[in-house]
């Protein structure tokens, strides 16, 4: 479905190279003792076992979202009934934030267990054509598991900052230890970590942007929710609270205020080639495709 395929090759290969950087940390921690590369990557298999679980309770708590009724928001179940029906899926369990911050994001490990959530700020400025183009984009991260890679991705990301801070200033066997490998590894090891969910992250907002466009028939609706959105989430960014730094990659638009050094580490593409590559899309004709 959509991009699935491909992006299992991709995440399998990432998330190689993560857990050699995690295996790495415990080697040089312990001067190559297998106790401490068994240690580190029991962490990390606990680390990402829990985000795993629990990756749609942590979002939707973080955004402190409630469940709607099909009576509160009917526009926003007929258009996700409407497209999961299409998509031959579960209808998944629908959310709204009472955050002014225009955005939206899905979260769940599977079709089955999935959630789709809206800002009061999304619903409040975007049309019913545009809301459709926005929820066809989340669905597709559900159908093509974005939101399983993405999750542990973040975990695992997570875990290697941790690990390496540790290491820095806990290391194991002092004697045998390198304090410039040391310091190397506290600076370099998180932005290893932190560049490889970015590509995840990255492309898979791409991904989601085509095949959602084909699953809506539409691409110029996501194209115009997201220029909206574009002002929208710089008129109100988020405060860079931890829990909303550790979802925010989740979210169709980057939540936060974008400047300097934060664009270059932001884990989403640029709004306007995003926007390019839709109405590239759309200039050819792509349309719906059915599951």
């Amino acid at each position: 479905m959509g991009h699935q395929h491909f992006n299992g090759l991709k995440t399998a290969a990432l998330f190689g190279v993560m857990w050699a950087v995690v295996l790495g940390i415990g080697w040089l921690v312990g001067g190559g003792s297998a106790r401490y590369v068994l240690l580190f990557a029991g962490l990390g298999l606990v680390m990402t076992a829990v985000s795993y679980w629990k990756s749609d309770t942590i979002a939707i708590k973080a955004m402190r979202a409630r469940p709607v009724s099909e009576a509160e928001q009917p526009a926003m179940y007929r258009i996700v009934r409407e497209l999961s029906t299409s998509a031959r899926q579960p209808m998944p369990r629908l959310y709204v934030s009472p955050t002014a911050a225009p955005n939206a994001f899905a979260t769940g490990r599977s079709p089955a267990k999935a959630a789709v959530c809206c800002t009061e700020g999304i619903l409040a400025i975007l049309d019913e054509r545009e809301l459709r183009g926005v929820l066809g984009h989340e669905l597709m991260h559900v159908y093509n598991r974005d939101i399983l890679t993405s999750s542990v991705a973040a975990a695992i990301a997570g875990v290697i900052t941790s690990l390496a801070q540790i290491a820095f200033w806990f290391g194991g066997d002092r004697e045998r230890s390198n304090p410039l490998g040391g310091l190397l590894l506290v600076i370099l090891a998180p932005i290893a970590a932190t560049i490889i969910q970015l590509g995840i992250s990255r492309t898979r907002e791409f991904d989601a942007d085509e095949d959602g466009a084909r699953l809506t028939g539409d691409p110029m609706a996501l194209a115009s929710a997201l220029r909206k959105l574009e002002s929208g989430t710089a008129a109100r960014p988020l405060p860079q609270d931890r829990e909303l730094v550790d979802v925010s990659h989740l979210m169709i638009a980057n939540p936060f205020k974008a400047e300097g050094m934060a664009k270059l580490f932001s884990t989403h593409p640029p709004m306007a080639e995003r926007i390019a590559r839709l109405e590239a899309q759309a200039g050819g004709k792509g349309g719906i495709t059915r599951y």
